[in-house]
Formats: C-alpha cells, structure tokens, sequence
C-alpha cells in the first residue's frame, strides 16, 4: 500500500486537493446562495439541495470547461509549436519522434499500438482528444447549470418568465462567464511557457535543470 501510494502521490496530491476545494466550494456556495435567497424572501435550500442547483452546477462547470478547453488546446499546440528556451517546449517544430513511430513499439506497448489501423489513429492524438470531450462535456454542463441559475435569479428579481438553453447560450451573460475564465487559463500557460526560459525548480520536470543555460528549449 505504501509503495503504491508513493507511485501515485502526484496524481493522488492532485485528486485529494481537488476534493477538498471542491467540498469548500459547495459549502461557501451554498451560505452564499442561500443568503440571497434570504433577501427575496424565499424559501432555502439543504446542502443536497444545493448540489443541484444552477447555482452550484454552473459555477463548477464552467471552471471545468476553461480548465480543460486550456489543457486540450496546450497538448495539441505544444505538438506543432516551439518557443526557444522554454522547458513546455519540443526542441525543435518536426511533429513526429522516433518513440511516436509504431515500429519501434516493444512487447509491452499499449494496446492500440499493436493493433494497428484506426485504434492505433484514435490512440495517437487520445490525450488531447479526451482532454476535450471532457471540455465540450463542461461546456454542456455550464449552460444547463447556468440557464437554471438565471431562471431563477430573473424570476427572484422580477418574476421573468424563464428562457431556455438555447436562448441562455445566445446571451452575453453566458459568454461572459466563459470568456473571464478562458482568457485566464491561457494566460497561467502562456505565463509558465516563458517564465520557464529564465527561472527554475530544482527537481521539478517541469523546469529545466539548475544550470541549464536559458537558450536550453526542453526540460
């Protein structure tokens, strides 16, 4: 057990994070929400209730949405594109590496690999592929959680007829949200691209070596 917890204290650190930020969020969120309920005198919601709410829902997923819109579009652009000096960065702009190539796959290679043919297609670009249904799936995610929380503040504020999905996507106020948090995510990358030509953390594989000259593009 010890061993395996080592092996995966990364992604474990990561998820276990995750959670307890997610956890906080619901509880501040659902004080929150539940105070301006108070405000237009309407009735308030359980902890439960809250979780599916519009309200909750909306906030959550459209920080899922930026979050992995950033991810996905920094795999694939990190597969054609190179900025000198940074450790984010391929050392050259060739797009293919001899590891890529299917016929050096040893015995232990994935699957796909040593299938060949359209696995073997779909399993070559499987990262970014996956990092962004996950973000059309957010995307999907905020606009019901967000229709529903503007449902129901419009109706609190002035008791306006709610509107639907389609019409909320059509709305600044949608946009809005996303545009502040999408613009945000790729400036963080944009920032450790090239804040990483110059600066560095020991051990980290994310930043080049101590010593490594700052014209050194790669990790």
């Amino acid at each position: 057990m010890a061993r395996w917890m080592r092996n995966n204290a990364l992604s474990l650190a990561m998820l276990g994070a995750f959670a307890v930020f997610l956890v906080l969020q619901s509880i501040t969120g659902w004080q929150t929400h539940n105070e301006e309920l108070t405000e237009y005198g309407a009735a308030t919601l359980s902890w439960w209730g809250y979780l599916g709410s519009g309200h909750f829902v909306e906030s959550v997923f459209e920080n899922w949405e930026s979050e992995f819109l950033q991810m996905g579009g920094y795999v694939l652009l990190t597969a054609y594109l190179v900025q000198k000096g940074s450790a984010e960065s391929k050392t050259d702009d060739t797009t293919d590496r001899a590891a890529d190539d299917e016929r050096e796959a040893g015995p232990d290679a994935p699957w796909p690999v040593r299938a060949g043919g359209f696995p073997l297609a779909v399993y070559r670009h499987s990262l970014p592929l996956v990092l962004l249904l996950i973000f059309a799936g957010s995307f999907v995610g905020h606009l019901f959680g967000g229709v529903a929380a503007y449902n129901e503040e419009q109706a609190l504020q002035s008791g306006a007829a709610p509107i639907s999905a389609w019409q909320f996507l059509h709305t600044s106020d949608f946009w809005f949200q996303s545009m502040q948090n999408w613009q945000s995510e790729f400036l963080a990358v944009g920032a450790l691209i090239l804040l990483s030509i110059v600066l560095r953390q020991a051990s980290s594989p994310e930043s080049k070596p101590v010593t490594a000259a700052h014209a050194q593009t790669g990790a």
